[in-house]
């Protein structure tokens, strides 16, 4: 048994003295806003077979790949005017685009990103105010919002036609919230009504709420910025609550608008009624009910500052119908959200880190989500290459930037026995934006804490400091700012043949994908080993799951190609957990995205059958076996695709695989690939 780890050194937060920084997105030129309302518009016809033509060949040397990478250019940005504290005069801690802005009026769309704190004397806000789980800390001193309606010098909009719902839309574009996932019902009508009067706005439809959700996620996974999500009332909240837990956990920012019966009609207590507020809250950040129209545009903009508050947070803003339905009663200014600044890590932490790495001791530093980026990895990698210590990743990490040219990083493996392998003899991990890492469930005879016995843990950043900063600090408090850091090599496999396996599967991954492809990764079991396998592939971005909640890949596969719109998107997903959001395929298909989506079908709950084991349960027997088994009738992945618009076709050989995937990604749109095992 291990003992568990020693305690955790804490250092007492430096007050914040330093500017904020200006946070821009890693993909997409301009932020997008999606809604998804319901329909009946069917999806094309798509071909059956593929359009192709042969992928690069594998011989292609790094410097290509390095410069081949297909980024997106960011437009200029502007900042935003100083928001008044209170205390002292303080830019806003984020830009937007120039570009698209110039004409968007502001509104008030704040429940559709993840809430950000803004400070300084609030306009008119809801009765209800900030509402905080007890798991949560209160972001708003004494319940000031710091919403400014008049303080940034936007002309005074005309009332007549204005509502709360034109409001909510206004002030969501005004603050660079361009995209809105949704799916609506009647008592969302008058903000579905309110789309075609304000422009900026990208609407994208969800045929289920968990598709809404998860793919706000990957929208932020990839830009740091919130979308909003458009959802119908409590059951329709419920439907998206499993992905809006792998948000938290990713700590990403989404801004939800939750529709509700109008406040006449709550008291009947008709079919849909129920607590909103109560369901949205153990999965937000930020939960308010905006009471009047007048209301709105500063509870939108509480909602959106308080989604971008440092690291990223989930806001969830409850509209009742009559809000949405009824006329401003005085001039519509729009309300402006600024988020603070991450605090700085104290130097206390920073010069105890120091001294631990200098000390020769055996240290692992483990990176949180906002230190698995390229730049934060290459500060980390030239600590690393001075004081030898290892760089390593929590299991459920957000996004890693990795491949050819990037500092490498280890995730701690799932199964406890290599995770506990992997600490082994580690004397010391730093944090830097994570915690200390944790067994995912509680197996009989083996320990919870994965940290050796005696190993010391010290907080270099809490995940809501600024850590790229602290790690900056941390390498120059080191001297290491002339260190070179390891970075992977370019090293594509020979494209193998014959029977499938995950390591040809891998193979077969790491040789054809494309630079600065986006690799949403739900392979469960099957893909074990297909971060060591693509190590030394063209450079991308991989996602990973976070809060556990299956079904999570799909919906975050079209977020992040809504994200980035130049660049590849390739789902890896096991045939059991795509069954739960398969509808996200057709939103592929309607969108047109770039979104290839391999299928691992083999026909079974694989992970299930391994953790019997694991928790040390009995042998199942028939019963027991029928709950682990996807077959009669099996799943046709092929056909269920194409009845959602998506084209497809299934593999049996590693050959077969490698000529559909070159196919696949050739063409333009969607395709999916049932990887037949």
């Amino acid at each position: 048994m291990n003992g568990g780890p020693g305690p955790v050194f804490r250092a007492a937060p430096a007050p914040l003295l330093r500017p904020p920084l200006s946070v821009s997105g890693a993909c997409a030129p301009f932020p997008l806003l999606a809604v998804i309302s319901k329909g009946e518009a069917g999806p094309e016809a798509f071909p059956a077979g593929f359009r192709g033509a042969s992928a690069p060949a594998a011989t292609v040397g790094i410097s290509q790949v390095l410069s081949d990478r297909r980024r997106i250019p960011r437009p200029d940005s502007v900042r935003r005017p100083p928001i008044s504290t209170g205390l002292e005069a303080r830019e806003s801690g984020w830009s937007i685009p120039r570009a698209g802005f110039n004409k968007v009026v502001a509104g008030a769309l704040a429940s559709a990103t993840t809430a950000s704190v803004i400070t300084g004397t609030a306009s008119a806000s809801s009765a209800t105010g900030n509402t905080i789980g007890p798991h949560q800390e209160k972001y708003v001193p004494n319940g000031d919002d710091g919403v400014h309606g008049d303080d940034f010098g936007s002309s005074t909009a005309n009332v007549v036609g204005m509502n709360g719902a034109r409001s909510l839309l206004d002030t969501l574009v005004r603050n660079g919230v361009g995209v809105c996932f949704a799916n609506p019902g009647t008592s969302e009508m008058h903000v579905v009504a309110a789309l075609d009067q304000v422009p900026g706005i990208r609407c994208v439809l969800g045929l289920f709420e968990g598709v809404v959700t998860g793919a706000a996620d990957g929208y932020a996974r990839m830009t740091d910025r919130p979308a909003a999500t458009l959802l119908h009332l409590g059951p329709g909240l419920a439907n998206g609550l499993s992905n809006l837990h792998n948000a938290m956990r990713a700590h990403s920012p989404v801004v939800n608008v939750i529709g509700d019966h109008a406040t006449s009609h709550r008291p009947l207590d008709a079919p849909l009624t129920s607590d909103v507020e109560g369901t949205a809250r153990p999965f937000s950040h930020w939960v308010r009910t905006s009471p009047d129209a007048d209301s709105v545009a500063a509870d939108v903009a509480a909602a959106i500052t308080a989604a971008r508050t440092a690291p990223g947070r989930v806001a969830s803003l409850i509209l009742p119908a009559d809000t949405a339905w009824t006329p401003i009663s005085r001039p519509h200014s729009p309300a402006e959200a600024a988020a603070p600044p991450a605090p700085p890590a104290s130097q206390a932490a920073i010069d105890a880190a120091a001294r631990i790495l200098r000390s020769g001791e055996t240290t692992a530093l483990l990176l949180g989500p906002r230190a698995t980026r390229e730049a934060s990895l290459d500060v980390a990698g030239q600590i690393a290459a001075a004081t030898g210590a290892r760089l390593c990743t929590p299991t459920q990490t957000a996004r890693i930037t990795r491949g050819a040219g990037r500092v490498p990083v280890q995730r701690i493996p799932y199964p406890v026995d290599q995770a506990l392998a992997l600490l082994a003899g580690v004397q010391n991990i730093i944090l830097a934006g994570a915690k200390p890492p944790v067994a995912f469930f509680a197996y009989p005879g083996k320990p919870g804490r994965l940290a050796a016995a005696g190993t010391r843990i010290h907080e270099l950043a809490a995940a809501d400091q600024d850590v790229p900063a602290a790690l900056t600090a941390l390498r120059d408090a080191l001297g290491a700012g002339g260190a070179i850091p390891r970075r992977a090599a370019l090293d594509l496999p020979a494209l193998p043949s014959g029977t499938l396996t995950p390591a040809k599967i891998g193979a077969v991954i790491a040789a054809l994908l494309p630079p600065e492809a986006i690799v949403v990764d739900e392979s469960i079991t099957t893909g074990r080993s297909f971060l060591a396998d693509t190590a030394g592939a063209a450079p991308h971005d991989w996602i990973l799951g976070t809060g556990g909640a299956i079904g999570y890949a799909l919906p975050c596969a079209a977020g992040a190609a809504i994200a980035c719109p130049g660049r590849q998107v390739v789902a890896l997903e096991s045939d059991g957990s795509g069954m739960y959001m398969p509808q996200a395929l057709w939103t592929h298909a309607r969108e047109q995205l770039d979104i290839l989506t391999l299928v691992f079908a083999n026909r079974r709950y694989q992970i299930l059958r391994d953790e019997l084991s694991n928790v040390g349960a009995t042998a199942g027997g028939p019963r027991a076996e029928a709950l682990m088994d996807l077959g009669r009738p099996d799943i046709d992945w092929v056909s269920l695709a194409r009845t959602f618009g998506v084209q497809a076709s299934r593999a049996a050989t590693a050959d077969e695989l490698a000529g559909q995937v070159k196919a696949a990604l050739a063409a333009q749109g969607p395709a999916l690939i049932e990887v037949a095992l």
